[in-house]
């Protein structure tokens, strides 16, 4: 993997079993590469949080009173930003209670769970959506590519 795209901070913020910080960075590293490899550095900011903080964040910036899995803010453009200085994509919100429930409920391996979460939120940050049926299409392809090359499962089948 490119050492520009290494600037990734994590935080954990819950008391759950989360992964190593090594296959966080692994993870996003793999679909800033797939999906915006220009050689420019990237900056990512993954949180993990319990249900009480992603519920809140869900509801105060969706309007949706509930914990989701994965929740992504992106940065947005920075003008004038020098080429040599990393771009700042944004912060993944990754919710640890609800991402292993989901794996439990959908008989999903709990650490190809955790990979599908930080692809689809990462590629989020780089502007990918699901609002329209090709939009859908266009990133679950994505998706399904970059966690195909590192050994998981079509997570939509």
């Amino acid at each position: 993997m490119t050492e520009a795209y290494n600037n990734i901070e994590i935080s954990v913020a819950c008391d759950e079993d989360v992964p190593d910080p090594a296959f966080i960075r692994n993870w996003v590293t793999r679909t800033v590469e797939s999906a915006r490899n220009d050689g420019r550095a990237r900056e990512v900011s993954v949180r993990i949080v319990g249900t009480d903080e992603v519920r809140t964040l869900n509801r105060d910036y969706r309007q949706r009173d509930y914990a989701t899995n994965v929740l992504s803010f992106p940065t947005g453009d920075i003008e004038g930003l020098p080429e040599e200085e990393a771009l700042a994509l944004g912060d993944v919100v990754i919710c640890a209670p609800v991402v292993a429930d989901e794996a439990s409920q959908q008989g999903k391996e709990l650490a190809d769970h955790w990979a599908h979460m930080l692809v689809h939120g990462t590629l989020h940050l780089l502007g990918y959506d699901h609002e329209a049926e090709h939009e859908a299409l266009a990133m679950e392809t994505l998706e399904t590519g970059i966690l195909a090359a590192g050994g998981v499962n079509d997570p939509y089948e």
